[in-house]
Formats: C-alpha cells, sequence, structure tokens
C-alpha cells in the first residue's frame, strides 16, 4: 500500500512540477490585476488566520503566496499541524494528514522562520524523498546555518526532479552563501530556460547573485 503511495505521489509531483512556471507567472498576473483593480490581496485569508490565531497560532509570515501560486502559509501552536481542508490545528503525529498536506506545512512552517519545527514536521512522512520534501528540509537545514547539509538535500530534489525550478532558486541561494557563484549562476540559467527571467525563482537568485556583486 505504502508503496502505491509512494509511486502515486510521484506521478501528482511530476505532473505538478511541469506547472511550477506557470502558476508562478499566473499568480503574479493576478496579484497586478487586483492590484490595479483596488484589492487589498487577503481575500480568504482571514478566516485561516483566525482560525490559527484561536488555537494558540500564528499566521505565516515572511512569504505571501510564495513561488507555487499558495495562498495558505496558516501556521499553528507547537506541536500542531494545520489541516487545510477543514481548516482548524490538529495535534502533531504520524499519519494525522497526508504526506503532501505535512510536507507544505512544513514549507509554511520555515517560511515563519519556525525552521527546526518544520524538520519535525518532515520527520512525520511515511516517504521523506520527494522532491518538495527534500528541497525544504534543504531549506530549513540551510537556514538554520547548516549550509552544507542542505544542499545535499537540495541536490537530491534535483536529481529527482531537474525540472523543479524553486529548488533550483535555493540551491542557488546556498552556492551564494557559501561563495560559488559560478555554480549558483548556473542555477540562474536552468531557470531561466525553465520558466524564462520573469517569475520569482529568477528574479529572487539573480537579487542574491546582484547583492553579492557576483552577477
Amino acid at each position: 500500500m505504502r508503496a502505491f503511495l509512494q509511486d502515486d505521489w510521484r506521478e501528482r509531483w511530476s505532473f505538478l512540477s511541469m506547472l511550477h512556471c506557470g502558476l508562478a507567472i499566473t499568480g503574479l498576473a493576478l496579484a497586478s490585476a487586483a492590484f490595479a483593480a483596488g484589492g487589498g490581496g487577503g481575500g480568504g485569508g482571514g478566516s485561516a488566520a483566525d482560525a490559527s490565531r484561536a488555537m494558540g497560532g500564528d499566521s505565516g509570515a515572511g512569504g505571501g503566496a510564495h513561488k507555487m501560486n499558495r495562498s495558505d502559509l496558516t501556521t499553528c501552536a507547537p506541536g500542531m499541524v494545520w489541516d487545510t481542508k477543514h481548516r482548524k490545528c490538529l495535534m502533531r503525529h504520524s499519519g494525522v494528514l497526508p504526506d503532501p498536506d505535512l510536507t507544505e506545512y512544513a514549507f509554511a512552517l520555515a517560511k515563519a522562520d519556525r525552521y527546526r519545527e518544520a524538520i519535525d514536521v518532515l520527520d512525520l512522512l511515511d516517504n521523506p524523498n520527494t522532491p518538495p520534501a527534500l528541497n525544504y528540509r534543504g531549506y530549513a537545514t540551510r537556514k538554520l546555518g547548516r549550509t552544507d547539509e542542505g544542499i545535499g538535500y537540495y541536490l537530491k530534489s534535483v536529481t529527482l526532479d531537474p525540472n523543479y525550478p524553486q529548488v533550483r532558486e535555493y540551491l542557488g541561494e546556498a552556492y551564494v552563501i557559501k561563495g560559488n557563484y559560478e555554480l549558483a549562476r548556473e542555477q540562474l540559467s536552468t531557470i531561466e530556460k525553465l520558466c524564462g527571467k520573469d517569475p520569482e525563482y529568477y528574479e529572487d537568485l539573480a537579487e542574491a547573485l546582484t547583492e553579492a556583486q557576483a552577477l
């Protein structure tokens, strides 16, 4: 049964990885349209944040609808996880949510600077070796100051899905931290081939290189 679920997850992720660039571009276009129309950009988000606060949590700051057009970065109190389907916090334990949901909640924690907790959630996965799970583990690990270890997770993610632009961005940023600018530029070039220069993946890595005076 577990093997079947893992195969199903791989198939779904392979499809989603092809949509990453399109979703990022679409998200930016929609945001621009909403801004032009005078929208506040907070539609639908308030109830999630309110539910989280009611359970003792906080709404995930520092990332917005980051990269994959995510709109729910709600986080809960320590020891709990956010159930996006039922919009409530649940006690954290193995099997409490499907792997994809736990993986995305780990991302929300990481974007809220709760890196150790993000890793704890990833440790609950039945299959921790999917492209996004390895990417988010690499991100949280890098943010904890263990850049070389984080790069190792990023490279595993790239091996599983070479067309996953977000991990290319994060890997490039890790190379910038290490001063390996040529390797970072290689990741930037790959993102351009996958998505062009418009999505945030490219822009964020290009900005990191520029700030390091390496672009």
